[in-house]
């Protein structure tokens, strides 16, 4: 930059917010846009949660983006639109089948067909089935923090909060079938109704065809398939539901929902569902669909096949927090959601939280964690060594594991010691955490699949020189200076030399990626590892050394081999 150009002021908050292009920023502004053309002094957020099974992995990732862009239409708006998030809980379904996991299936059995708060609770805790998912939902959503209010559809329904809406759909329903008939078959459009009666003897949710309908006294007439006998049900007070997309709809209407995501499979619903709202002379709320997750074989994960992930999984091995990154990272896009990828995602959170505090505004609004933690994410924590400071991965410590061959979170806690000696559980309690977590992925993934493999010639020859060269070392050399002279060792063999590298010349070649997969594999029993210094400063010199030495002598591969008989 010239004398006589001006240096560029950062931007402010405001500026940088109204540049912010991350996508619950994007998705804001379609809720900002809406309520410019109403008006409106109040914002309602949705989720939809199905209490027939217990809260899961879909659950959190589905009020986890929500709440992103709740923050996101927060800060766009500087807080003058009161917003709410409300978790609606669809606890008047009927119950369709007994589900696998549950204790007292032959109680529950008893009331397949009605919903969901009249089937007992087979944990024998609650007043019902449903209340007892409820609760757990609740319990689930606290335990993250969430800020929301609980919504139960059978409160709803019976308590008139649904009334006007449902005569108002109703006085509507032709419109309504005029929407919903053309995607049914022949058969299934020739019974459909969307108003489903409670049995009034039987306490059943009917899914039967309507004889007659009188919108200005509020009711259906329907028949009884098995008696034959004719009932007159009001559409009120609980008497009756709506199937779920007509339910959907409603629902919509009645609460004035201004926005609600769902997963791609959803996409049809939210269109139909999206006209009836039309129809009843309302206004589809804002959202976007986002994709479903895979298993490790790309196919598409399902609660009832049990081929993936779950939420009880994930926190086993990795924070909270890095779940919420996965689930911020890509949501139009199909992931693979399996241990696998743990390590990676931990190891990305850890990156964009150590990033943050050296970015500009700018950055920091598109930086994840910003989202993650509601505009406010923690410092990061560093380990301070030869005067610089250091972010430990999760990585780092699955390796440290593997080197130690220790399923104990205190050898680990030595290493870290011994590197940065006023480090400590209680000066630093998410590397704590983060520590017992390597240690449990490390016993149940990491040294199952480790593969060692013996050095060739050459490579027995490289591992001499890097023996010698690790000797030459000063006790204390940082990271940088064992990287440089991991380097030198690399260079001065033809097969490691890669003269296409950037700055390479005949004189100095750079170094290929071959002499560190070689490391990974033949120390590490991995085929990829975290920065070799690094490693070596924070596992030992003298450590590393002793690991080359078993690695020549054969006995990685030994011990290892003894491991795997003795599983």
């Amino acid at each position: 930059m010239s004398a006589a150009e001006p240096a560029t002021a950062p931007l402010s908050l405001s500026e940088a917010v109204a540049k912010a292009n991350a996508w619950p920023f994007e998705e804001a502004r379609k809720i900002v846009k809406r309520v410019e053309a109403t008006g409106q002094k109040e914002v309602l957020f949705e989720t939809g949660y199905g209490p027939s099974g217990l809260p899961h992995i879909g659950t959190f990732g589905e009020v986890a983006r929500t709440t992103m862009v709740r923050h996101a239409f927060r800060i766009l708006t500087e807080d003058k639109i009161k917003t709410r998030l409300l978790a609606f809980s669809d606890d008047m379904d009927g119950l369709r089948k007994v589900p696998d996991n549950i204790p007292n299936k032959e109680l529950v059995a008893a009331y397949l067909g009605k919903p969901l708060t009249q089937v007992p609770d087979p944990f024998g805790t609650h007043s019902s089935f449903g209340a007892h998912n409820n609760a757990r939902l609740r319990a689930f959503l606290d335990s993250f923090g969430f800020e929301y209010e609980f919504a139960s559809s059978t409160e709803y329904y019976t308590s008139g909060r649904f009334d006007s809406a449902l005569l108002h759909m109703l006085r509507h329903l032709d419109e309504v079938m005029a929407i919903m008939l053309p995607t049914f078959r022949e058969e299934r459009a020739a019974t459909y109704s969307p108003f489903l009666p409670i049995h009034p003897r039987t306490g059943i949710v009917m899914q039967v065809p309507l004889e007659k309908t009188d919108p200005q006294a509020g009711t259906i007439v329907w028949r009884d398939p098995d008696t034959g006998e004719v009932f007159e049900t009001p559409v009120t007070g609980g008497h009756c539901k709506l199937q779920w997309k007509p339910d959907w709809a409603m629902r919509w209407y009645a609460l004035g929902v201004d926005y609600e995501m769902a997963g791609k499979d959803l996409i049809d619903s939210v269109k139909l569902s999206g006209r009836i709202v039309q129809a009843l002379g309302g206004k589809p709320p804002e959202g976007f669909n986002y994709e479903l997750f895979l298993d490790e074989k790309g196919q598409k994960i399902s609660k009832s096949k049990g081929n993936g992930l779950t939420i009880e999984e994930w926190l086993t091995y990795a924070s909270p927090e890095s779940l919420s990154l996965f689930m911020y990272q890509k949501p139009t896009a199909a992931k693979r959601l399996y241990f696998d990828v743990i390590p990676r995602t931990v190891d990305d959170y850890l990156s964009f939280l150590d990033a943050y505090p050296r970015q500009a505004i700018k950055e920091q609004l598109g930086n994840p964690v910003w989202h993650i933690h509601t505009g406010h994410p923690p410092e990061p924590e560093t380990l301070t060594h030869g005067g610089q400071a250091t972010a430990i991965s999760f990585g780092m410590l699955l390796n440290l594991a593997a080197v130690a061959n220790s399923e104990d979170s205190q050898v680990l806690w030595g290493f870290l010691r011994r590197y940065a000696p006023n480090v400590s559980p209680q000066n630093h309690p998410r590397l704590d955490q983060l520590v017992g977590y390597a240690v449990r992925y490390f016993r149940d993934f990491v040294r199952p699949a480790k593969t060692y493999r013996e050095p060739d010639e050459v490579e027995v020859g490289a591992l001499h020189n890097l023996l010698d060269m690790l000797a030459a070392l000063p006790e204390g050399a940082s990271a940088e200076e064992i990287q440089t002279a991991l380097y030198d060792v690399a260079r001065a063999i033809p097969r490691y030399q890669d003269f296409k590298a950037k700055g390479a010349t005949e004189e100095r070649p750079g170094v290929s990626n071959d002499w560190f997969s070689m490391l990974y594999a033949v120390l590490l029993g991995e085929a990829r590892g975290p920065r070799f210094g690094s490693f070596v400063a924070l596992y030992g010199i003298a450590e590393t050394r002793a690991l080359i030495e078993k690695a020549l002598k054969g006995d990685l591969t030994r011990e290892h081999a003894l491991f795997l008989q003795g599983q």
